[in-house]
């Protein structure tokens, strides 16, 4: 078989390509020896730019793959990735849809993994604030450079022998918006190449970018790994749970990522880079990474405005981006379902890009009930994760019961076969997922790829609270709305390792992505604070709260257009709110309910109990004092206080 050098270089080194290998000659000196025999299968390494090609050329030597395979993101490449992946049995083709496909994970590899996930930095302090003594900090995890050298190299050595090694280029973002940042990920898993094909803008002309230019990239290293007791796994899902880890370095730019093949594990432009090491980018140049949807409303007068929207995952950011509204007149658009980057422009308004390039949504409560612009999004072009396979071609997932004939027969994502009404288990995993172009979405908007991005007038925070928490409130300004951010409680979900039901604090819906000490992030987000600037009025939202008998007090998905509206009216200067100890709510009957089929307790949805607020004001300075200490900034500890003195006298 001819060598690396001379399948790709066959008239000798460029200037370029001889600076890198000199640069290589010493002191690694053996690492041409050691490239010799791998085959570059697609793609020409001279169309790399030197610093991409000597990360390449450093992980060849580290991960020792058989095949180099440098993408460019064509359907033709696609095709093939797919074809693979349906040999080897991880993917399943769905003929009822159009270029649809199943993939079923190892049932060990499902969800986020937060216990193995690390930030790299010189001093701990840096990465986490630092807990108060004898209590396990919950805002990140720390790792010494050193600690993470070891692990790379106990992991990734050797790891992708027998295998093809895959270079991605993609850019998180349009390529020619100055909010855009560009990566590489280096990954063994035809799956991942695929999904990011999907949730990022990857291809040749990122290589192009990167040649003419000479910038820098952030680094992403993957592979689904080699389990310790040797090579023995299974092809339809390679991975190595036992010793998965997801390590960021940020003064470096770099995301490594071994043994999950699952999401947000594996598909590093999303959480990985969008927010923790977006969140240190944004922090060193002065802008916002968030975890939020991005959606535009234009009311019956034709007035538009645009709204960001933190919740948890699998809190309804996928289904308030793509909602349709109940009140006439209104009309919803989609920037985005997960992730907003922001800046402030020279006018002083901020404003917002989707980095990413497709929708990786929860299957499961996903109906045309629910959301029938995602129904109406998913099903061609889709690549599907863990939902339940139909006699008849299609999917199926806990949602879908109307939806489904019951002659259809039902392959849980296990594999077996799966009875509605007698099996107790769900047939999709309730962390299910949907991997689509968000090109496809019937309501996505004109703007969302301007590379200016869109001009974000409020910024809504919210999660899963059954109890106390009332429909809507606002902030009093901006310094109370950061305090209602940092102060975010909501039920866990199956998005991550924790079990539901329990209501955890996930401060700005970012908990498990910060990248960066979380008292610094608030003082950067504090800091956005500034005379020149329009700040968007921030609002807490709450759908899901219950009477005492169990039952959703409010109806949601469309109806909600009806707390949009109040909002809205809201930024208009309406006199509509009244004070309370947590913030502005709607005065009595300016919610607009016309139209509203259910009946609606709002004395329910607005109260605000006062033993419950001081509970959760206690909750949240217990969580202040343990979890972030010294580094809590004095502005959201005066916050605080205001809030407890306010309470106690409700």
């Amino acid at each position: 078989m001819p060598d690396l050098v001379t399948k790709t270089e066959n008239s000798g080194y460029s200037n370029e390509f001889g600076r890198v290998a000199r640069k290589l000659s010493s002191p690694n000196v053996g690492l041409f020896r050691q490239l010799r025999g791998i085959s570059v299968v697609s793609g020409d390494l001279r169309n790399l730019s030197p610093k991409v090609r000597l990360y390449v050329e450093e992980n060849v030597d580290l991960c020792k793959p058989d095949n180099i395979h440098i993408c460019d993101g064509t359907e033709e490449e696609n095709d093939n990735l797919l074809k693979i992946m349906q040999k080897q049995g991880t993917i399943i083709p769905l003929p009822k849809y159009e270029n649809c496909w199943l993939a079923r994970t190892n049932p060990a590899d499902t969800a986020r993994v937060e216990s193995k996930t690390f930030i790299c930095t010189e001093n701990k302090s840096d990465t986490i604030p630092t807990p108060k003594e004898g209590v396990k900090g919950q805002l990140g995890n720390w790792i010494s450079p050193s600690d993470m050298q070891d692990a790379v190299k106990q992991r990734f050595t050797g790891c992708m022998k027998g295998r093809t090694m895959y270079v991605v280029p993609f850019s998180m973002g349009p390529l020619t918006s100055p909010l855009s940042k560009i990566g590489v990920e280096i990954t063994d898993s035809p799956y991942v190449v695929a999904s990011m094909r999907i949730m990022t803008r990857m291809g040749r002309n990122i290589l192009d970018k990167l040649q003419a230019t000479g910038d820098e990239f952030v680094k992403c290293l993957h592979s689904v790994g080699v389990p310790a007791t040797g090579f023995v796994e299974s092809p339809e899902w390679p991975c190595d749970p036992e010793r998965t880890i997801i390590l960021h370095k940020p003064a470096q730019n770099e995301i490594v990522s071994y043994g999950s093949g699952y999401g947000g594990n594996s598909l590093l432009g999303k959480k990985c880079f969008a927010l923790r090491i977006g969140s240190t980018i944004a922090k060193r140049e002065g802008w916002l990474a968030e975890h939020m949807l991005i959606l535009g409303i234009t009311n019956p007068q034709g007035k538009k405005r645009y709204i960001a929207a933190a919740f948890p995952s699998a809190c309804g950011k996928t289904n308030l981006a793509m909602m349709t509204p109940s009140l006439p007149g209104y009309k919803i658009q989609c920037v985005g379902d997960d992730i907003a980057w922001m800046r402030f422009d020279s006018n002083g308004q901020l404003r917002a890009i989707n980095p990413e390039n497709g929708f990786f949504g929860v299957a499961p409560g996903t109906s045309r009930s629910s959301n029938p612009i995602a129904m109406d999004t998913v099903f061609r072009n889709t690549l599907f994760t863990n939902v339940a396979l139909t006699s008849d071609g299609g999917v199926y997932w806990e949602g879908l019961e109307n939806e489904t004939p019951k002659d259809v027969k039902i392959t849980d994502w296990r594999g077996q076969a799966w009875v509605r009404g007698q099996d107790k288990t769900p047939a999709a995993h309730p962390n299910s997922r949907f991997c689509t172009p968000a090109k496809q979405c019937p309501i996505i908007d004109p703007a969302w790829e301007h590379p200016d991005g869109v001009p974000i007038s409020a910024i809504l925070f919210g999660g899963r609270r059954p109890a106390g928490v009332p429909l809507v409130y606002e902030a009093r300004n901006w310094r109370h709305g950061v305090f209602v951010g940092a102060s975010m409680r909501s039920e866990a979900t199956a998005a991550a390792e924790h079990k539901g039901k329990v209501i955890m604090h996930d401060p700005f819906a970012m908990r498990p992505f910060f990248g960066y000490n979380f008292g610094k992030y608030l003082e950067h987000w504090l800091s956005m604070e500034q005379p020149s600037r329009q700040l968007p009025k921030i609002f807490h939202v709450n759908w899901f709260r219950k009477s005492n008998d169990g039952k959703f007090l409010w109806p949601g998905f469309g109806e909600n257009s009806r707390v949009l509206d109040w909002i809205l009216r809201r930024l208009d200067g309406e006199d509509c709110a009244q004070e309370t100890a947590i913030g502005y709510v709607p005065k009595s009957n300016s919610l607009n309910l016309e139209g509203l089929k259910e009946s609606v307790d709002l004395q329910q949805l607005f109260d605000i109990p006062k033993d419950f607020w001081r509970e959760e004001v206690y909750a949240i300075e217990k969580y202040f004092n343990e979890q972030v200490g010294n580094d809590l900034p004095k502005e959201i500890a005066n916050q605080l206080v205001d809030v407890k003195r306010r309470v106690d006298n409700m």
